[in-house]
């Protein structure tokens, strides 16, 4: 960024002598190619900031008018600027305990997963337990030669580590990997069953003698994760510095944290007091824990007056994920005859916090991934809003929103529900997902972003991070060519659901923005608006679609300070 101090300082030098303007801003950025997501003034090549707020706007020329002997001049050397990126669903705390973790997003066997493990187990001490993150039996290269409903056994998990508890989520967060250790320690280590035992919202699978394989299913994860010691408040606040650095290299100046507790809020909050906050925090209250709720039903939403931390909302988990077969289906799954996935939580849960949290205030955001679990909260939602109907603008929500019963379609639409999905999960998901469901399945109602917006609904994009990579590039990529990162098929799938680029880069800033009530503050490049902006090196909404996962973020700004800058 060495043009930004060269321009300021001729800045100084040639101003020192000139009349100074009446109202000068802190910064202004110059040359640029700038998208504002305002349908009145598209597109501009020059912004004014001050005092945290977009001053002016309008070409470089006009810009003269706003630079005085202190303000910061970035020339963007013609670099592409849009609104801050809005990520409107991950995991906070996941993206940083991910880094310190082993990370198995990107692993290709089970072979190099096991390696994993045994090198970490190297460093460990006898009885440490080894966690992490990341692995998708779907996505390796090659399957093990011994498969259990689809899933590894944890022979070979065994051998490296059997002294060690080792405890491996699923990319999706749905379900777990673990060795004997652990099942020994949950006391769950020799099950005499011929099919995999349920318990209430998830299973246990177990091998054709009823051993465990290693795999837990949905809930049935808690059962050894329950025993894994609690995270240090010094490791805590290691992870989110982590996870910010990461937001700010990605672009990301707003976050929804898809579902936490008071700890992380209060960890959040200090950060916020302690000025290393780095972008603005919108925090769903985790609906795994009722006795939370009740404590902010009786004093209300917290709705931050310098919109860095805001809590007035509530995530439920109602069903599992299509990778684990644990999406709640209408219909039995294609590749799994006699299974429909699980209701993870009870539907009456859904009732109750819906029909409480409206006339508080609070807006309800509910993971459904399978039809039938996406047909069952739309139902809950309905009789909410029946109960309440002098209550207009509720914005509930349906966290993915990824497979939908052509019929309920519609209905968010018609309700106002926002369809919070991320188009990554599509290049990720849909070459395997269709074993899952089915063609008929897959063309009616899988990742329908066009039929949704044509509905009336609003779309949100995002990553599911950890799940995914938080990078914003390669969803916007996915959103716009439906894709893998591949590149395949040539065509995209189910071509007719693309996004163009005006309607991704809108899902990811002024449509994320009004599913957390804050368009009238951001989201859009506004006069008044806040100077949240992420900038690229390569012009996103024109470049060929090939060139686009080439693309890097050089800067970000949150509230007219640089929080990130490529050097």
């Amino acid at each position: 960024m060495k043009h930004l101090y060269l321009v300021a300082i001729l800045g100084v030098i040639l101003l020192s002598c000139s009349p100074q303007p009446d109202n000068p801003a802190d910064t202004v950025y110059l040359n640029g190619t700038i998208y504002t997501v305002d349908d009145s003034n598209p597109k501009v090549e020059a912004i004014a900031v001050k005092d945290g707020l977009i001053l002016a706007l309008g070409n470089s020329s006009d810009m003269d008018q706003y630079i005085g002997q202190s303000t910061q001049v970035v020339d963007l050397l013609g670099m592409t600027m849009t609104p801050g990126l809005i990520e409107s669903h991950a995991h906070l705390m996941g993206i940083g305990y991910n880094k310190l973790e082993l990370d198995l997003m990107y692993v290709k066997t089970y072979d190099e997963l096991v390696e994993k493990v045994a090198e970490a187990v190297a460093k460990a001490k006898p009885g440490d337990w080894i966690t992490g993150r990341g692995w998708h039996q779907d996505k390796w290269i090659e399957k093990p030669e011994k498969l259990v409903n689809g899933f590894q056994t944890n022979d070979q998990l065994n051998e490296v580590s059997p002294d060690n508890p080792v405890y491996l989520s699923h990319a999706s967060g749905h379900a777990s990997f673990v060795n004997g250790k652990a099942l020994e320690l949950a006391g769950i280590a020799n099950l005499k069953g011929e099919r995999p035992v349920e318990i209430e919202g998830g299973e246990i699978i177990v091998d054709e003698l009823g051993n465990p394989t290693g795999i837990l299913s949905e809930r049935a994860s808690g059962l050894v994760s329950r025993l894994i010691p609690n995270e240090t408040p010094e490791r805590a606040a290691e992870a989110l510095t982590l996870a910010l650095q990461e937001l700010a290299e990605k672009g990301i100046t707003s976050f929804h944290d898809a579902g936490s507790g008071q700890d992380v809020i209060d960890l959040v909050d200090q950060f916020k007091k302690e000025g290393k906050l780095t972008s603005r925090m919108y925090i769903m209250l985790t609906g795994r824990q009722p006795e939370l709720l009740e404590e902010w039903y009786k004093k209300g939403p917290m709705i931050d007056e310098d919109h860095l931390l805001t809590v007035r909302s509530i995530k439920l988990n109602c069903d599992g994920a299509l990778g684990n077969r644990g999406a709640w289906l209408l219909e039995d799954y294609s590749d799994r005859p006699g299974h429909r996935g699980h209701e993870t939580l009870p539907m009456s849960v859904v009732t109750e916090v819906s029909e409480k949290a409206l006339p508080l205030g609070f807006q309800v955001c509910s993971h459904a991934i399978g039809d039938r679990a996406n047909q069952e909260v739309l139902d809950r939602y309905e009789a909410a809003f029946a109960k309440n109907p002098e209550i207009k603008d509720h914005r509930f929500r349906i966290e993915h929103a990824q497979h939908i019963d052509l019929e309920d379609i519609p209905r968010f639409g018609e309700m106002g529900v926002i369809a919070a999905m991320q188009a990554i999960h599509l290049s990720s998901d849909r070459p395997w997902a269709i074993d899952r469901l089915g063609e008929q399945r897959i063309v009616d109602g899988a990742y329908v972003w066009q039929k949704l917006m044509q509905s009336g609904a609003v779309v949100t994009n995002g990553t599911d991070a950890p799940v995914e990579p938080v990078d914003p590039i390669p969803s916007f990529y996915a959103s716009v060519t439906r894709k893998t990162l591949a590149g395949t098929p040539t065509e995209g799938y189910e071509a007719t659901q693309k996004m163009t680029r005006e309607e991704a880069l809108r899902s990811y800033t002024l449509d994320g923005a009004f599913a957390e009530f804050e368009e009238e503050f951001k989201g859009s490049l506004e006069v008044g608006k806040a100077a949240d902006f992420t900038v690229f090196d390569k012009n996103i909404m024109e470049i060929p679609e090939e060139e686009i996962l080439d693309t890097k973020v050089a800067m970000t700004v949150v509230g007219g300070k640089i929080v990130f800058s490529k050097e």
